[in-house]
């Protein structure tokens, strides 16, 4: 059979992603039965066979829909006939920022879990969900971290396809057999994410004339080199809760600092926005006394002195 070019770019893409992982370090690839990751799953097996990579496939059974045991057993049933050893971690899907970033946390903490402390995550993003991520943050006003996307190798997570689109993905399961689940989630408008693949990425390929998921995807890569730059600024400011210190800062730099400190103190990054670091930046350089801002994920932050402080949001009662 004639290798196809979606296969070769995905088997490329996986190896670029292990460049760095030893032999006998396990890898993980996170599994949920769909075009994306079954194909990442073919892909990641044929890498292993030829370089020696310990890969093994993680289901993640979120429990939220009917029949998710069955299916979670037919992707695990999939990987094997692929050559690469499956399992099924069922979890519980509680805590703050809602249903998609609570399924989302237990998902990446059973996925670690498997990987151990040396070991690696490959994800199934491709550049179809880069540039629907970069939307969503264009959309809350998040700043140009948010616009810069997700990175191909952060920390023991690895996207090996972002370089490929969704019509890739299912090229290559159709190339190998596989029957890849249609999550319904990604059909219920409830969901913003499912409207945005469905009616705005359409309707702005079809306004712009198309082309429009790459060039989100290249914007994300141009923002990421800036951003990362201003991240490693901001990381170097001594006493990053000081009024003073803060209020010398350029508005850039400052906003990082800001942000950093509120997510170092657990404000969910994922709905930390714009806003939320506007209301902590008044509080150094526009301040007449105003109460605490609240933060995502029942965190906030008051002025005390010439210092900020973070702590848990107070329960009323």
């Amino acid at each position: 059979m004639r290798l196809g070019r979606a296969e070769a770019d995905g088997r490329r893409g996986v190896r670029t992603s292990l460049a760095d992982v030893e032999t006998g370090t396990p890898v993980v690839v996170g599994l949920s039965g769909g075009a994306d990751s079954l194909a990442l799953v073919a892909c990641a097996a044929f890498v292993a066979d030829r370089d020696g990579h310990d890969v093994r496939a993680v289901v993640v059974d979120h429990r939220l829909q009917p029949g998710s045991a069955d299916v979670a057993a037919r992707a695990a049933q999939q990987a094997t006939t692929l050559g690469v050893p499956a399992s099924v971690v069922a979890v519980d899907v509680t805590g703050p920022g809602g249903p998609e970033a609570a399924a989302r946390a237990a998902r990446r903490e059973a996925l670690q879990e498997a990987a151990g402390p040396a070991g690696v995550v490959l994800l199934a993003h491709t550049r179809d969900d880069q540039a629907e991520t970069v939307l969503l943050g264009l959309g809350r006003g998040s700043g140009p971290r948010s616009l810069a996307g997700m990175r191909a190798a952060d920390g023991p997570w690895r996207r090996p396809f972002l370089g490929l689109r969704r019509c890739d993905t299912e090229a290559i399961c159709r190339a190998r057999d596989l029957t890849w689940w249609q999550d319904p989630h990604n059909l219920d408008p409830t969901f913003r994410r499912s409207r945005l693949r469905r009616e705005v990425l359409p309707l702005l390929e079809d306004v712009l004339s198309g082309g429009v998921v790459e060039a989100l995807s290249r914007t994300a890569d141009q923002l990421r080199d800036d951003a990362d730059l201003l991240d490693s600024l901001a990381a170097a400011v001594d006493d990053a809760l000081d009024v003073p210190t803060l209020a010398g800062l350029p508005p850039a730099l400052r906003s990082r600092v800001l942000r950093r400190n509120a997510l170092a103190a657990g404000a969910l990054a994922s709905e930390t926005a714009a806003s939320h670091v506007a209301a902590l930046d008044r509080l150094v350089t526009a301040y007449d006394g105003q109460d605490r801002v609240e933060l995502p994920g029942g965190v906030c932050c008051r002025r005390e002195g010439s210092s900020l402080r973070f702590g848990p949001t107070p329960v009323a009662g």
